[in-house]
């Protein structure tokens, strides 16, 4: 899973009343509110998401790429490569989670 993040100040608007116990699945509305001119912080990098669809991701040296929503996932692609990428999310607190198909997983905290 490379390259992804979401901003989480919003997810108690976007997702509701959630106890600290439980992960809540984002829906696509959720998901583009919820990342929309927001910073993730991952262990050792972080990732920017801009309305414009560009996202600038850094974990040492600045990577660009796109995201947008599709459905009720979150979508990235990373030049030079053409292909899509989608996830789903889920929410806890202040921390996003991207699922990918096989079930491995990414999560980042909300830094603003």
């Amino acid at each position: 899973m490379r390259r992804i993040a979401v901003g989480l100040s919003v997810f108690a608007l976007a997702a509701g009343a959630v106890s600290a116990a439980e992960w809540q699945a984002l829906t696509g509305e959720e998901i583009a509110r919820a990342l929309t001119d927001r910073t993730l912080q991952y262990e050792n990098a972080t990732q920017a998401f801009y309305a414009s669809g560009r996202t600038l991701y850094n974990a040492g040296t600045d990577s660009w790429g796109y995201w947008q929503v599709r459905g009720d996932q979150y979508c990235s692609q990373w030049p030079p490569s053409g292909l899509w990428d989608c996830y789903d999310v889920a929410a806890q607190g202040q921390t996003v989670r991207f699922i990918s198909a096989d079930g491995s997983f990414s999560d980042g905290i909300v830094v603003d």
